[in-house]
């Protein structure tokens, strides 16, 4: 009889056993998880065998980069149509834009009060003859064209098409309300059938993204790879104060600038930050928040958000709500002055705020953006020069990480408010989701 009970006992405790093996092996998000310690591990015992994993991770985020201007497109007219008035898309459009620079605002603010209270940059005496301005020449032959002027004029597309073609979001944004505005004022017998393919074309879309995600593990772990393999974990110990004083204030302004936001408006940030853990680990791995959009977008509408407030304020976020970029911009732009031994007077920090907020936009959620942004800011505001960016060259690709979480949380929490705001949020699915966890989608 206790025989016969053991092996009762034995049998329960494999099949609970099996169930976790089950549960872990439906669920992609491990799988990510799982590929990061891997291509962590890659990199760092088997450099060579690491950086050769480029292409895999290149390949990877391409194929979601072909999706993001036809995604826009889609929802942004979607939206726009789908508001009712065109007053109403001109009022959360209008709130939006205002809401991105308020908070873009507290970015840069947080930023240039951690680099004064913590000066990372005080103890380097780094001597500006000495830096070598050839290693930071590609990012500041680019920057050269990001003067205010045409910063704001590469918003218009030389053609319809080339927008898509190039991949520029600001352009595609630009088209896309357009476009959205034009239908919006058209009879309804006249803009139905265009709604509806746009409709088929948006499920599509998401469908092929559904696919794509699926390689996810694979892309992840073969950026994780790439980084450690090329840069080397030991060349982060130079400048390590400088990478933890970056994360920690991006983590101040998640926890407090925007946790106090979200508790204004009525929800937890750390339950909202739970909820899309899967698209953050993939936002991690890759370094851009263009890998989790399309996700990001599919899930706030699942949460109880309106389709046409997700799709008017989370794209328009990626080119105008780069929280992470901002606080790394001002807080480069101090630790190089630090380092060279630079005194910047309020005044000149203040000139370096302003600036910074306009050369910030249009920097998407694509790796290296901030650093090529950075050299646009210092060519504008004089007495740092633009080759001491040689200093933190190499640890950018690291810091590049926590801009894009960053992005990626800031741009989810301004679509809950703004929902919110507009009584666009279905608050019992809200609740009741962000209680139950992620229902993850990678």
């Amino acid at each position: 009889m206790s025989g016969t009970v053991a092996a009762e006992i034995s049998q329960s405790s494999e099949k609970k056993q099996q169930n976790h093996v089950k549960r872990f092996a439906s669920k992609l998000y491990n799988w990510v998880a799982l590929m990061i310690v891997l291509g962590a591990l890659l990199g760092n015992f088997f450099p060579k065998t690491g950086v050769a994993m480029q292409p895999v991770a290149d390949g990877f985020i391409n194929l979601i980069k072909m999706l993001i201007p036809a995604v826009i497109l889609c929802t942004v007219v979607l939206g726009i149509a789908g508001a009712g008035s065109i007053r109403k898309a001109g009022r959360v459009g209008g709130k939006a834009i205002l809401y991105f620079e308020v908070v873009s605002t507290f970015a840069l603010v947080v930023g240039l009060i951690m680099a004064n209270l913590f000066r990372p940059g005080g103890s380097f005496h780094a001597d500006p003859s000495k830096l070598d301005p050839t290693l930071v020449a590609g990012y500041v032959t680019q920057a050269q064209h990001m003067t205010v002027t045409d910063h704001l004029l590469k918003m218009i597309p030389k053609t319809f098409f080339s927008a898509f073609t190039e991949g520029d979001i600001l352009q595609v944004l630009l088209i896309s309300v357009l476009i959205g505005f034009a239908l919006a004022r058209l009879p309804e017998q006249h803009a139905r059938p265009m709604k509806e393919v746009l409709e088929s074309v948006s499920k599509v879309l998401f469908g092929v993204m559904r696919f794509i995600l699926f390689l996810a593990p694979f892309g992840a772990g073969a950026a994780i790879a790439f980084t450690i393999g090329k840069f080397g974990l030991r060349s982060l110990l130079p400048l390590a104060s400088l990478i933890l004083l970056f994360y920690a204030t991006c983590a101040v302004f998640v926890l407090g600038v925007l946790g106090l936001i979200a508790r204004i408006s009525g929800f937890n940030i750390l339950k909202l930050l739970r909820y899309i853990k899967s698209e953050l680990l993939l936002v991690l791995a890759t370094s851009s928040s263009e890998s989790a959009l399309i996700p990001l977008m599919e899930k706030l509408q699942r949460i109880g958000l309106s389709r046409s407030v997700v799709g008017l304020v989370v794209p328009t976020g990626y080119s105008f709500n780069l929280d992470g970029t901002n606080i790394y911009m001002t807080l480069a732009s101090l630790f190089i002055a630090q380092a060279l031994g630079i005194h910047l007077t309020i005044g000149q920090q203040m000139a370096i705020l302003v600036v910074a907020m306009i050369t910030s936009k249009g920097a998407s959620g694509v790796t290296g953006s901030g650093f090529i942004t950075l050299a646009a800011t210092l060519a504008v505001v004089p007495g740092i020069p633009v080759a001491g960016m040689a200093l933190i060259l190499g640890i950018d690709k690291f810091m590049s990480e926590a801009r894009a979480i960053t992005n990626h949380i800031g741009n989810c929490t301004a679509a809950v408010v703004l929902a919110s705001w507009e009584g666009e949020l279905d608050w019992d699915t809200f609740r009741t989701e962000l209680d139950r966890g992620s229902q993850t989608t990678i």
